[in-house]
């Protein structure tokens, strides 16, 4: 490894991913979603990039631990129990695996996101 193995999120060019979640899933809206992943750990269990979700509401469930930092937009988290959290720009917050509840973009929203998925077993 060396100076070159680095990734500037600056200058990388990942593929964009764009997509739509499962009807299933959304709650309200139709929030297409973009995804430039750019890294992913040889053994897979470690990513990075950034996403963007349009105006809407979905379910989610962690199984994976994710860090974020929002840069534009804003969203509401909320769990199960009907606590919620305003995100938006500037925000920087750990969802840990487990948690269980919604995402809402109430103004489209851009974040860096970091994962990690541990082993299971």
């Amino acid at each position: 490894m060396n100076i070159d193995d680095i990734i500037n999120f600056n200058t990388s060019t990942p593929d964009i991913e764009r997509y739509s979640l499962a009807d299933e899933k959304v709650l309200s809206g139709k929030p297409s979603q973009e995804l430039s992943n750019h890294y992913s750990s040889p053994c897979g269990q470690f990513h990075t990039g950034v996403w963007q979700g349009d105006k809407g509401r979905w379910k989610v469930e962690y199984t994976e631990h994710e860090y974020c930092e929002i840069l534009s937009g804003t969203s509401v988290i909320r769990c199960d129990d009907g606590k919620e959290m305003r995100v938006t720009e500037g925000d920087r917050f750990v969802i840990p695996a487990g948690f269980s509840g919604t995402w809402e973009v109430i103004d489209t929203c851009k974040k860096v996101y970091v994962i990690f998925e541990a082993n299971e077993g």
